[in-house]
Formats: C-alpha cells, sequence, structure tokens
C-alpha cells in the first residue's frame, strides 16, 4: 500500500480541528468546526477557501509540446477558444479528457498555454505520474521536456461572490492584475511555470492565478510555490475575516461540484466510454456537431462504437441522500433496475418552490421567495441503461432508503462562475 501523503498545510487543518479523511492518497480535512453546510453556503452567499495541493500538475516545454497535446487532449487546441473557437493563446486554459484507446476516460484535466511552446496540465490526486507516462509514451513526445510537478507546487482556492474583492486586498497592484481576466483566463507565475502578466503579493511573493474553480461559482485557483502555500492560506483567510470567509473541506467541495454539474473523474467518469454524458463539450466537435476536428486518441472509437449508458444528473425533493456503493442502484417506478447511483450529495444552498428550483443566490425578481430558507436538495448523477428526459422520475435506493429524484438538465440556478469580473469587484 503506498504511503499516505500530506499537503503543506496539513499541520494547520489538524490545528484547527478539522475531519480528516484519506482522499486520492493523500489525508485531507473533510470539514472544519464550522460545519460542512455552513462551508457549502459560504462560498455561494460571501468565499471559502479549499486546500487543493492535492492536485498533480505536469509541466510540458518544447516546440512540440501543442502536437502532443492535439494527439493526447480531447479539446482541439488549435480551435477552441471565445465564440469564434480560435488556438488556445498564452494565458488561457481549458477542459477536457486524456482518453484511452477505446475511450474510456483516464483522467480529466485543465490544460493551461503558459507561452508560445510552454504548457501546463493539471489532474487529479493521484495522477500526476500516470498522465505524465502516457504523455511521455507517445511518439510526438520527442523532443518535449515532460515535468512532474506532484507534492512541489503548493495550490490553493478561493470561491465565491466575494473571492475578487478578497484577494484584491493582498495583491500588489490588483486593478491591473483583475483587468481583462475572464473566465478560463490565468496570469502570472513562479519558477518555471510563467504565464503573461506577473501576479505577486503585497509581500511580493510571485503567483499563477487562475480565473477557474470545482465549486460553480466565482473564485480563482492559486499556484506557488510550495515553501509558500502557507504563508498564503493564512493571509487570504485573515484578508477575508471581515467577509465572513471560511476554510472549507472535501465535503462541501463535494455538494457544490455536484450542485453545478461537475463530474468527479474516477466517480462520474471513468474506465466506460466517454459518451451520453453532461460534459460532451469536452470534445472537439466540429462545426456540424456530428465528427471531430481533430483526430485524438479515443476519438475514433467514441465516434465508431458510441457507448449505450447515460450519464444524467438528479435532484430530489428533500435532503435526504443515500451512500454510494456498489450496492445504490437506480429503479423506474416500477422497481425495475435502470442503472446504478455515481454521486449523492446534498446541495444545501437551494430548495423547491413548487416545481422550480430555487437558491439562495437567486434574485427576488426571478422567483425566490422574501422568507425562502432552503432545506437542501439530494442531488447526484446515475448511470443508466436508456436515455431518459429531463423531468423524468425515478428512485435511488441503497437496499435500506428509497428516494424518489427527478432527472435534470441542470441543479443549481444562478451560479456566479462566468459572471464578468466587472461585477464582481
Amino acid at each position: 500500500m503506498e504511503e499516505l501523503r500530506t499537503t503543506p498545510l496539513h499541520r494547520w487543518h489538524l490545528d484547527q480541528g478539522a475531519n480528516m479523511a484519506h482522499f486520492g492518497l493523500y489525508d485531507m480535512p473533510l470539514w472544519y468546526p464550522a460545519g460542512a453546510k455552513a462551508e457549502h453556503l459560504a462560498v455561494i452567499e460571501a468565499a471559502g477557501i479549499f486546500d487543493t495541493s492535492h492536485m498533480a500538475l505536469i509541466g510540458l516545454r518544447g516546440k512540440g509540446a501543442l502536437a502532443l497535446l492535439q494527439r493526447c487532449f480531447s479539446k482541439d487546441l488549435e480551435h477552441c477558444q471565445g465564440k469564434d473557437r480560435g488556438p488556445l493563446t498564452a494565458g488561457r486554459c481549458v477542459y477536457g479528457v486524456f482518453l484511452a484507446e477505446d475511450g474510456t476516460v483516464i483522467d480529466d484535466a485543465i490544460v493551461y498555454r503558459l507561452g508560445e511552446d510552454s504548457w501546463m496540465v493539471v489532474v487529479n490526486a493521484g495522477m500526476g505520474g500516470i498522465v505524465a507516462r502516457h504523455l511521455e509514451d507517445r511518439p510526438e513526445a520527442s523532443g518535449v521536456q515532460t515535468i512532474d510537478y506532484t507534492d512541489r507546487i503548493g495550490k490553493m482556492d478561493i470561491q465565491g461572490p466575494l473571492a475578487a474583492k478578497v484577494l484584491g486586498r493582498v495583491l500588489r497592484d490588483p486593478q491591473t492584475v483583475f483587468a481583462g481576466m475572464t473566465y478560463f483566463s490565468c496570469k502570472g507565475g513562479f519558477g518555471e511555470l510563467i504565464a503573461p502578466h506577473p501576479v505577486t503579493l503585497l509581500d511580493g511573493t510571485p503567483l499563477l492565478l487562475s480565473r477557474t474553480g470545482y465549486t460553480g461559482e466565482f473564485g480563482f485557483e492559486l499556484f506557488a510555490a510550495g515553501d509558500r502555500i502557507v504563508s498564503l492560506w493564512q493571509t487570504v483567510l485573515a484578508a477575508g475575516e471581515e467577509f465572513a470567509v471560511l476554510p472549507c473541506g472535501l465535503a462541501a467541495r463535494d455538494s457544490l461540484r455536484t450542485g453545478a454539474v461537475l463530474p468527479l473523474s474516477h466517480q462520474d467518469i471513468g474506465p466506460w466510454k466517454f459518451a451520453n454524458n453532461p460534459w460532451l463539450f469536452a470534445l472537439p466537435w466540429d462545426d456540424g456537431g456530428k465528427s471531430f476536428s481533430k483526430d485524438f486518441i479515443g476519438g475514433r472509437s467514441l465516434l465508431d462504437d458510441p457507448a449505450g449508458e447515460y450519464t444524467l444528473p438528479f435532484a430530489g425533493f428533500d435532503p435526504r441522500k443515500i451512500t454510494v456503493g456498489k450496492d445504490t442502484f437506480v429503479t423506474n417506478l416500477q422497481g425495475d433496475t435502470i442503472g446504478q447511483v455515481l454521486t449523492c450529495a446534498t446541495d444545501m444552498a437551494i430548495g423547491r418552490v413548487g416545481e422550480t428550483i430555487i437558491s439562495v443566490a437567486t434574485p427576488a425578481a426571478e422567483g425566490r421567495p422574501e422568507e425562502f430558507r432552503p432545506r437542501g436538495l439530494s442531488c447526484g448523477f446515475v448511470k443508466v441503461h436508456g436515455p431518459l428526459a429531463a423531468g423524468d422520475i425515478v428512485i435511488i435506493t441503497d437496499g435500506r432508503r428509497d428516494i424518489r429524484v427527478e432527472i435534470r438538465a441542470d441543479i443549481r440556478p444562478h451560479r456566479s462562475a462566468r459572471r464578468p469580473i466587472t461585477s464582481m469587484l
């Protein structure tokens, strides 16, 4: 068994009384004394910070790096940026997947273009070496330098509508840093990882700042040298004290990402074909939407032999949930088993008003009653043997509890991730 790893913030988590658990080879906080519900709501209404140093990071350098990623990564990096789908430029990033030849998922990732021939790939905990070897084993890797930065880089996230206001208190020249910072863009850097436009803290610490996250809410991911991340964490937390910013654990991260319809790799996507799911925007569709704009590993299998199973989001009618395991199933209303449950969490920021799901972030003018106090709704993903339509009712069960849920096209409304940064300052 591989030795349990820790992040540079591990001691801080223990000192703050965090409830810890093993996740992706790491000992990580599930929640802090405030509790997972308070942490979840802080991200919707103010901001929360997350220790994400367990994520793995790979650097690629050299003139062949683009061709290597074009072959191995699902998004077409020559046709993916903006409404006109232009080439990914320095200071921009994009979400996609690494597939095996049979179209099954190795891992999902965000690929950053830092410079003309400099790239960064962020993958999931424990996956740095696996994805690095997947890249290095390709003929296109000749002349490309691949660097696995696992456990060498510190990373934290700040997520929530007040994230920019908090960061503005700790950054040098925040107006310049935030200017033009669109969703899925990055600035700054340190060491070998340098994107356009430097970003530093008031104390001179250099950062790579990315306008991305895993909650569906406005926010940033911050990368720094491993020996600077504890100081960075404490500095950001102190700056956010006035705004009631909370440290957040994996429980809130899971409920937030589920309500935002974001997959957990190796749970919602994994060793089955990447097809018939809510995340097909990660594929390089051509203008007609019937084929792909490039040839990449796994792509031909998806086109020639699409899967017959469907991964679909759902939302319940109350906060009750089930614990997902090998004996959690989906049935139709007649009791026939039609699939399995992949994820089940409770989004504590939402509730139902009649047939409509409302969030605490929903404007009153768009249907949120003044007295709205959500109890939360269970939500997650199921993988079923055939197509279902939004609005269809199914039953999820773990053998002890049966819960009636609704297949959804989306779950938590009025998420803030894509809002213009000018409206968040």
